[in-house]
């Protein structure tokens, strides 16, 4: 399992469309990714645009994301990569 953590830059948080984006780009991978927002016990699927809205990321959020399968470090680092470049906008 590979984990990292980062933070939400967006002015408007995780809102549908970068949410989206992050399940649309999750999905690509074979790995099973996992993603929580740091202090809460719950933790979704990456995969599902539905369960990632339901954390309410605003910005500021701290997040940890999880993967484990064969390409658990590519999927982990190009989602921190996405979140961090504030996707687009």
């Amino acid at each position: 399992m590979y984990t990292r953590v980062t933070t939400i830059i967006n002015e408007t948080g995780l809102h549908a469309r970068p949410a989206s984006d992050f399940t649309r780009a999750a999905a690509a991978f074979a790995s099973d990714i996992t993603l929580n927002r740091l202090g809460e016990d719950r933790v979704i699927n990456a995969k599902s645009t539905v369960h990632l809205l339901t954390l309410g990321l605003d910005k500021g959020s701290e997040i940890e994301i999880s993967a484990e399968g064969p390409d658990e470090r590519v999927a982990v680092d190009e989602l921190i990569s996405l979140i961090e470049s504030g996707f687009a906008e």
